[in-house]
This record gives structure tokens, sequence and C-alpha cells, in this order.
């Protein structure tokens, strides 16, 4: 034993002597040396002093680099050391140490969570699609700076973020550390064998300067049976001075950090001492939510351009879980796409239902019935006797963030103050659980089935189960708007049925369109019986134009008396009808005196078109507000048309000094008629210094015709105001002249201010000038910039090119957009040519997308079934 002891003591006798000769002939202090090798001052006086420890191998290689040693002499140091020390490891020259550079590293690698949908558009590079948000700094990352930086001055520090998952603590790790890449720091993320075994392997290897990377430290500190040595052996790197600067950073949830810190019962087991002591002042807690700072740093990022942010604040505004809507999203749609039959099917029934207007808790036994023809014939025929109990088992596995793709829910009892009345109209709760369905799951369905009629399982089930009125009454206007009318019918009544008023009203409205007055009538008066002073007034309506004036006043009478101004004001109408002026101005005063100045409004325009201008004036000038403002604008044109200028004038300027300056504008275009150029820019100009977008450009649409330099200008102050559309119609007057280059120009500059509609008109330009190819560019551009009416342009080019495919694809598209014209025009062109198979179905496609309505007319008297086929006649 002696010999071993005086053989380490003289190895390290030795160490020390050659590296007090290297100092010596390399001219430096101790703490030169020190500052050099970058290492702490009691490092170095600790390796070179007489009866001090071992110095770590680290030290000796950092100290023989700054003496400028050869490799030889160093190798000659290190086996002093190891020998001093009795080490048995290989000999290692130049050791860096465990880990690479900090900057060598991907924050994914480190396990930060992908953020967002991973569904990115094509052409994008890998590292693109992998790409972060913009970072929210937040009070822990105050915390973590200041650990980096006392890092960064050669102090070891070890932090560990507490929170929930998905909360932020990884992410804000790797950018506390990115200010030690530039200081040549290195990484270390132990992770294989395993995790502990891996920080448990060669402890000794970390070298100063190191970043330890704990992230979810639970699986190192919390491991049955190296969780404590693992502890030790952080703290020993932490307070041993040779082996420093470290540091070590790691996320930990909190139900783990509250075990690990648990004070010790005496007499009980302390299976985590070394870990409550290594946690002790060493912890700082990230919160669940974004506060209002934090969440006005995101959205001022959100509007810098930051797509994942903006995405994420739609729906995570609100509550403030940014992060865990970020770090969910791309598993929550993972477990969409893959997930089995039945799991795919709850999931596209539950988003339809959502997407066209049903509540958030939805009825299990509605689902259920729901998915039913969402399955193909085979997977139906392979459904298990319990397949909706494991498919809603499977769904309600919480993803990152704590969020699972379909929950069940808990409706909150209604609260009201003692004495309250209940609620006129309560609607009866779903019988049986109800689920909700993952926000991002909802916007991704709002999305991706945009296009989409669901099966009529979905019909048949929300008729059957859903008892909430205006879920039924949303789902019958969705039914309407894509011709599934016969479906739409059976809501409505089916909403009504559960106490919609508005349901009544609007089936009384189609009773009414369709010559049934009686019927009409019936429901009305059920809508009024219930309470709708409203269903009053559509009922005295129709009794007026069936000639019953007294019922119909009876009826205008009693909805005024319950508090209905619109039964004030169609009252007053009958009066003055009837000669009766004073009563008919008292009714319409008082509808004003309740907020409603259309009575007042109304007479003033029936007497301004008797020619009674006088008393129009009067009953004008007992209104106020923006309503009257406007009538007084329109009044003025009516005075301007019968050759009443200064009156026109004079009511003009009350109604712009009233807050519209639209009046100037129209007064200045009656003008024009009339010849008076001066007046008409003096006008223009009067609206433009009241704020008038549409001002600035007439005044200079009117400069136009006689001072094109100075219009030129106008037009440009207008556009450096921020209107582009100035630019687009001083270049529509430059086509229209001929001078198409100049057009040109003027569309590019707009479009290269923003303005997506300039890239259309130029395209429009280039392809009436014959030159295909670029306007197809342009087109491009314009629909990759966002604007479907592009999307509808190219698929015309393609489809007069004859390329069929290509014109379906992009017409498909404008409707995923939300612009369903671009089927119906295509649809149009098939009919043209003859093609009635290929027309009718691109126009039952328009059909199912429930906003070309407007456009297809009444194509299908009975509307269409679910499946998309013709509905046989049914009324």
């Amino acid at each position: 034993m002696g010999g071993d002891d005086e053989g380490r003591e003289a190895a390290l006798t030795e160490l020390r002597t050659r590296l007090e000769d290297a100092l010596a002939h390399a001219g430096l202090t101790k703490t030169q040396l020190a500052a050099g090798a970058e290492l702490s001052r009691t490092t170095v006086h600790g390796a070179l002093k007489a009866g001090g420890p071992v110095p770590s191998a680290a030290t000796v290689a950092a100290l023989a680099g700054k003496l400028g040693l050869s490799d030889e002499q160093k190798r000659e140091l290190l086996q002093l050391r190891r020998a001093a020390g009795k080490t048995a490891s290989p000999v290692r020259v130049r050791d860096e140490g465990l880990g690479k550079p900090v900057e060598q590293w991907d924050p994914h690698d480190l396990e930060v969570h992908p953020a967002g949908t991973p569904t990115t558009p094509a052409g994008r590079s890998a590292r693109e699609q992998r790409a972060l948000p913009g970072y929210v700094r937040r009070a822990h990352d105050r915390a973590l700076a200041d650990a980096v930086g006392e890092a960064a001055e050669g102090r070891s520090r070890m932090l560990l973020l507490v929170g929930s998952s998905s909360t932020g603590k990884t992410r804000a790790c790797w950018e506390a550390v990115q200010p030690l890449a530039a200081q040549g720091w290195r990484l270390w993320h132990p992770y294989d064998p395993t995790r502990a075994e891996a920080t448990l392997a060669d402890p000794d290897r970390v070298a100063p300067r190191t970043v330890v990377w704990l992230n979810e430290a639970q699986h190192y500190l919390g491991h049955s049976q190296a969780g404590e040595r693992i502890a030790a052996a952080l703290r020993t790197l932490l307070t041993n001075t040779d082996r420093g600067p470290v540091l070590v950073l790691g996320t930990l949830w909190s139900e783990y950090a509250d075990t690990y810190t648990a004070l010790h019962h005496p007499g009980e087991p302390d299976p985590h001492s070394q870990v409550r002591q290594l946690l002790t002042g060493r912890t700082v807690t990230v919160p669940d939510t974004f506060d209002e700072e934090a969440l006005q740093a995101a959205s001022a990022l959100a509007r810098d351009g930051d797509p994942l942010l903006a995405d994420a604040l739609t729906r995570a505004h609100a509550h403030g879980r940014i992060t865990q809507d970020l770090a969910g999203a791309p598993e929550l749609v993972r477990r969409y796409e893959r997930g089995t039959p039945p799991v795919r099917a709850l999931l596209q029934a539950a988003m339809d239902a959502r997407r066209l207007g049903v509540g958030l808790h939805l009825p299990q036994a509605f689902l259920i019935d729901a998915a039913t023809d969402y399955l193909s014939d085979d997977d139906y025929d392979q459904l298990a006797e319990d397949w909706a109990e494991a498919a809603f088992a499977a769904l309600a596995r919480p993803v990152h963030g704590k969020q699972a793709p379909l929950r069940r829910a808990t409706t909150r009892p209604s609260r009201r103050p003692p004495g309250t009345a209940a609620p006129a109209r309560t609607p009866v709760p779903a019988a049986g659980p109800v689920f909700r369905l993952a926000d991002f799951l909802e916007q991704h369905g709002r999305t991706t089935r945009r296009a989409l009629c669901p099966p009529a399982s979905f019909w048949h089930a929300a008729h059957t189960h859903l008892t909430d009125p205006d879920d039924l009454r949303n789902l019958a206007q969705a039914a309407e708007s894509r011709y599934r009318l016969q479906w739409a019918h059976h809501l409505r009544w089916q909403a009504a049925d559960n106490g919609s008023i508005e349901a009544l009203c609007e089936l009384a409205h189609l009773r009414e369109r369709a010559g049934d007055r009686e019927g009409a009538e019936t429901l009305y008066r059920q809508a009024a019986d219930a309470g709708d002073t409203h269903a009053l007034v559509l009922l005295a309506k129709l009794r007026e134009a069936a000639g019953d004036r007294e019922s119909a006043e009876n009826l205008y009478r009693q909805a005024a008396d319950a508090s209905n101004s619109a039964g004030l004001i169609f009252l007053a109408c009958l009066r003055e009808r009837a000669g009766d002026r004073e009563g008919a101005e008292a009714l319409a005063r008082q509808a004003a005196d309740a907020g409603n100045s259309a009575g007042l409004v109304t007479l003033a325009l029936g007497r301004e078109q008797a020619g009674d201008r006088q008393g129009a004036e009067a009953l004008l000038r007992q209104g106020t507000g923006a309503f009257i403002a406007r009538v007084q604008a329109n009044v003025a044109q009516l005075r301007m048309g019968a050759g009443d200028r200064e009156g026109a004038e004079t009511l003009a300027r009350e109604a712009a000094n009233a807050g519209d300056s639209y009046a100037l504008v129209a007064l200045a275009q009656l003008r024009e008629e009339v010849g008076d150029r001066e007046g008409v820019e003096t006008l223009f100009r009067q609206a433009a210094d009241a704020g008038d977008v549409m001002g600035q450009r007439m005044v200079a649409i009117v400069r136009e015709q006689r001072d094109p330099g100075g219009a030129e200008t106008l037009y440009r102050q207008a556009a450096d105001a921020g209107d582009t559309h100035a630019l687009v119609l001083l270049a529509k007057l430059r086509e229209a002249a001929g001078d198409r280059e100049s057009a040109e120009n003027l569309y590019r500059q707009a479009a290269d201010a923003g303005n997506t509609h300039a890239l259309v008109l130029l395209a429009k330009l280039r392809e009436a000038a014959g030159d295909r190819e670029s306007a197809e560019n342009l087109y491009r551009q314009a629909a990759d910039a966002g604007n479907t009416h592009a999307l509808r342009m190219l698929a015309q080019l393609r489809e007069a090119a004859g390329d069929r495919e290509s014109a379906d694809a992009l017409a498909r598209r404008a409707a995923d957009a939300g612009d369903a014209y671009a089927l119906v025009v295509l649809a149009q062109l098939r009919k043209k040519d003859g093609d009635l198979g290929s027309a009718e179905a691109l126009a039952r496609r328009a059909a199912d997308t429930g906003g070309a309505t407007p456009h297809l007319g009444n194509r299908w008297r009975y509307g269409l079934d679910p499946d998309g086929s013709p509905t046989p006649p049914w009324v």
C-alpha cells in the first residue's frame, strides 16, 4: 500500500513540477494562465498547489494547451495525472469531452416539439418544414438568462424548468443556450443506450464549458436504481471547481418535482434524498398559459408574418395555452390520419358537426349514429360489437399539451342570481355523455373538409339526437345552402318543436314564398303566441298585403305595445297613407326616441318624393346618427336632380358634418353631370380631406380628363396613403386610352404594393394581347398570394387550352379556398360545350361546398340527397 501511495505522490509532484516549469517558460502568471485556459483561478491554483487534489484530465489538457506544450508533452502529463489518481482510463490526447458544439445541434434532436400542422406546401425544404415559431420570452426566461450568464462567467450552475407538458420548457432551454454557442460551449445530451446509463457511464469526461441537457429529467432523477447516483454525480460536478464551469439544464413535470421535493418523514424510507438536495434552489416554474404581456408579444410576431403563431392564436388566444396548441397539433393530425376506420369516422362526423354549426358539446349517441356512413362497406362489415367503446377510448388518450382528439366533456350548470326569472327558452340537455373535439382538429376539418357534404347518417343522427334548437337551425341552414332541401325542412321543424321561434318564422316565410298564405299566417301566429313580437309585424304585413288594413293596424299596435319599434314604424306608415300626418309623425318620433330613426327616414323620403321638401327637412332634423346622415345625402341627391343645387349642397354638407363624407362624393358626381368640373373637384377634395378614400380617388379621376400629370400625382398621393386601388384605377384609365405600357407599369406597382387584384388585371391584359404564357404565370402569382379569382381565371385558361384535368383541379382548389363560383363557371363552360354530364358533376360539387347557392339558381327543384343525387318529389 505504501509503495502505491508513494508512486501516486511522486507522479503528482512530477506533474506539478512540469506545469510550474512550463508556466515559468511561458512567462505567465497563474491568473493569466487561468484566463487563457478559460478555467477558474481556484482550479489553476489547486492544480499547482502542493497537497492539493489531483487535477482532472480536462484541467491538465486545458493547461497544457495554453502553455503551448507539444502533443507528446501533453501525453506525458496525462500519463502522470493518471498515475497520480490510479486512473485506468485509456490515454486521451486533446480530449474535448462529451457532446458536440452547441451550434451543431438541431433543436428537434434535443426534443423541442415540432410546431403546427405537419402538412406544408410543396417545394419547401426539410429545414423549412421543421421551422420553429417565433419565440416569446416570459418571466422564467429571465431566470434562465441569469443562470446562463453566470455559467459564461465561470461559475457552474443548474436550473430545471418545472411545469406541465408542452408549456414551452424545452424550447426555453434551447433559446437560453444560444449565447453560449459563440463562446465555444459544447452540449451533451445523454440518452444512449438509456438516459440513466449514459449519464453514469463516464461522468469524468464532462469537460468545462459543457451544457448537460437533461430534458424530461424524471428519466434521470426518477430512475429506480440510478436516480440517486445520478443526483449525487451532478452535485459533485456542480461543486467541484476543477470541473467547471458547466451548466446543467433540464425540464421536469410538476408532479415529479412535487414527489422528489416532498418533505421526508423520520422513520420512513427516503428514496429521493440526493435528488431533493440537488433540486433545492435550482428550479423555476413555467406557467401553463401566456399572460397578457406574452399574448401581446405573440400577436406582434404574428402580425409580422409568423404563420405558426398566427394560426395558434386563432384557437388559443382566449385561454392562452399557445405552446400546448403548437406542440399538440402535429400529433393530433397524425392520430386522425393514421387512426382506425372507426376513429376516423367519429372524428369526421365531429368535424362536420362543428363546421356546420353544432355547439362544442357533441352527444355521444349522435356521433355513433352519424359515423356509420363515413365507413366503407368493408369497414362497416368488420365492425366489432364494441367498436364505439374502443374508438372513444383511443380518442381520449392525450397528446402533447394534455390535448385529446375527442375528449369527454361536462356541461356547466347555469347560475342565476336569486329571484331572477328563468330564461324563456331553456335547451333540453343531451341525453348521455357529450364529447368535445380538439380545437386544432376542428380547424383542420374546416379547412380540409370545406367542399364535402356529410352523408345521410349525419343528417339522420342530427334529426334523431340533437335537441338544441340553435344547433338544429344551423344545420338546417347548412343543408339548405347545399341543396339538401328535404333535410333542411325536417331539421327546421325539429328546431321549432324544440322551442325555436326563429325556426317557426323561417318555416312561415317558406310557406309565404310558396304561396301558402294561410299556412304562413298560422306559423307566424304560433311564433307570436310564443312571444316573438317580430312575428306580429310579419303577420301584420301579410294582412296588409291581403287588404285587411284594420287587422294589420291592430297587429302593428300589438307589436308596438310590446316595445317593438318596427311595429311603430309600420303603423306610422299606415297612418301617413291614411292622411293622418300628425299621427304618423308622433309614432315615428316615438320609434326614434326608442333608438330607431328609420320611421323618420321613411316619412322624410316619402314627403320629399311627394314634393313636400319642407316637411322632409323637418323630419330629418328630428333624427340623429349616421343613418340619418346617409339619408340626408340621399335627399341631397333628390334635390340636385330636381335642380335645387343650393338645397342639395346644404343637406350634403350637413350629412358630411354628421360623419358621412360620402354625401360630398355623391354631390360631386351630380355636379359632374351638369358640367361643373371645378365644383366637382372642390367637393371631392373636401371629401378627401374628411378622410373619404373614394374622394381621393375621384379627385384624381376628374383631374385626369384635363390634367393627366396632376391626376397621376393625386393617385400616387392616395396610394402613398395606403390606397393601392388608386393605382389600379389610373392603370384602367391608361388601358382604356390605349396606353398599354403605362397601364402595365401601374398594375405592376400596385401588385408590388400587395394588391393581388392588380396582378389579375395585368394577367388579363396579357391574355387579351395573346400572351397566354405570361398571363398564366401572373395568374399563378396572384393565386399563390391567396387570390381565388386568379384560380378561377387559371381554370378557365386551362379549360380553353383543352386541359380539363388541370382546370378541374384549379376549380376545386378555388372552392377549397372558399370560391365555389369557380366550379359554377367551369360547369357553365362544359354545358356550353354540350358536356352535360361533366357540367352536372361540377354543379353538384359546387352545391356540396355550400357557397354557390346564389349562382346555381333553382337547378334542382326538390333538392339533392346527401349523396348528391337529385331528390324525388317530396312536397
